[in-house]
């Protein structure tokens, strides 16, 4: 095994999107392992190596993880992604968890069912306009700067900017009342290392299509 970390889910974004942002973020290449079938699965569990039974699996630094947070926690910290101080830190935390959670209904939308997505759509847009952004509009607002928090690139920019594109690819209009966000979606953009992952041929996964919907049923229903 080389010395990259090793990702096992499956080829879609699903939880692991994230953990494939943080790392191609601080310029780390990682291997992939996809996931196709039932028997993949219940074969990591049977050999012990899902903690909860549980993907995403990230083997790195001789450690095989489990639960996103933690992944995402490690990396930040491993990589100086994670703010200089416990006050920092929790400031990258509050953010993160509040992107996760607008991240999560769009996490969930490709499973709803025809009749509920249209009213699911309305949701994550008003989500998105009234309740996540506004914060960090104001947030790049009040400090002036360019980054969330501590005027350093951080765990929190990343998430920002993965649930900015995720959202535009709904709603195309959805920072048209946010200069501040539009600022910062460019300049994150134009980043190397983000530039480079959002280039056709990255690991960065495209938009769940029904092919990913099956393959998670098909891969994880009891």
């Amino acid at each position: 095994m080389s010395g990259k970390p090793r990702l096992t889910y499956l080829n879609g974004r699903g939880r692991m999107e994230p953990v494939r942002w943080l790392l191609a973020a601080a310029g780390v290449e990682f291997e992939e392992v996809f996931l196709q079938t039932k028997e993949q699965y219940e074969k990591l569990i049977k050999d012990g190596l899902l903690l909860f039974q549980q993907v995403p699996l990230v083997e790195i630094d001789g450690m095989k993880m489990v639960q996103t947070r933690a992944i995402l926690s490690y990396i930040a910290g491993k990589y100086n992604l994670y703010g200089k101080d416990l006050k920092e830190r929790a400031l990258i935390d509050m953010y993160v968890e509040g992107i996760s959670d607008l991240m999560q209904m769009i996490l969930m939308f490709p499973f709803s069912p025809p009749d509920a997505k249209e009213k699911n759509l309305d949701s994550i847009k008003e989500k998105a306009i009234n309740r996540y952004f506004p914060v960090f509009e104001k947030v790049l607002k009040q400090h002036g700067q360019d980054f969330l928090v501590g005027n350093k690139f951080s765990w929190a920019d990343v998430q920002l900017i993965e649930a900015i594109l995720a959202v535009e690819e709904k709603i195309p209009a959805v920072l048209s009342g946010f200069p501040q966000l539009q600022a910062f979606k460019t300049k994150m953009s134009n980043m190397p290392t983000i530039k480079k992952f959002l280039q056709p041929g990255s690991p960065r996964k495209p938009p769940p299509d029904d092919h990913y919907v099956e393959t998670v049923l098909k891969v994880f229903k009891k």
